[in-house]
């Protein structure tokens, strides 16, 4: 037995075949997001505005170009505390040596913030190079609020995962001088942090703390009167 097509589909086969081909409609094309900038402007008194100033307890002031193509929301965070002056006299309570320098928590603690609410995060594809700032944040990728941190050497691995922000432009041999550990003995502070369009000039250096001579005991003083 033979299967037969009905006459009905055998003609619109037909039809199908001998049809011209038209052109399908084209779909709409999502244009590729635009390129981030790359180039960083190394000339403090071009757009003020974008750069932020760490002057700090050693006496170096470091200067920042923040990169609002970059992630704006966290751009504007860091904007918003430094008119506040938040971040003075905020420690780097951790700094690890060929890593980064980490600061922005008022309790020293790397547990504080702002009390302004988390940000979302803005993950890009710049990498974290040497004078690479980025936010620090929590195993929450959307828990940045405004500790940030400096990095020493390139540091890869955490491309994707913290949202970079900006770039030293300046100051960087001051950054490498902060004081390393978790936290420091004698912490770094940040004196002042300031947008460059503020003018506000550099606050004299915090002076070293001489270590308090010990308190003779009784013994070291009746052997004084004695001799």
């Amino acid at each position: 037995m033979k299967f037969r097509l009905p006459l009905t589909a055998l003609m619109f086969g037909a039809a199908l075949v001998a049809a011209p081909a038209f052109a399908k409609d084209k779909e709409p094309v999502t244009p590729a997001p635009a390129a981030l900038p790359t180039l960083i402007d190394t000339d403090i008194t071009h757009d003020p505005d974008d750069v932020l100033l760490l002057d700090l307890s050693d006496g170096g002031r470091v200067a920042i170009r923040l990169m609002p193509q970059w992630a704006p929301h966290h751009i504007e965070r860091i904007k918003t505390l430094a008119k506040r002056g938040f971040y003075n006299g905020v420690i780097f309570h951790r700094v690890i040596d060929g890593f980064m320098a980490q600061t922005g928590d008022p309790t020293g603690t790397g547990q504080g913030g702002s009390d302004l609410p988390d940000l979302e995060a803005e993950f890009n594809s710049m990498p974290h190079l040497r004078g690479t700032v980025s936010m620090a944040r929590t195993n929450e990728p959307n828990s940045a609020n405004s500790q940030f941190f400096i990095v020493f050497y390139p540091r890869f691995a955490l491309d994707h995962k913290y949202t970079v922000f900006g770039r030293v432009i300046a100051g960087m041999n001051y950054v490498d001088a902060i004081q390393r550990g978790e936290p420091p003995e004698n912490p770094t502070k940040v004196i002042q942090a300031s947008l460059a369009s503020e003018n506000k000039p550099a606050p004299a250096p915090t002076p070293a703390v001489a270590p308090a001579a010990p308190v003779p005991t009784a013994a070291q003083l009746n052997n004084s009167k004695s001799n």
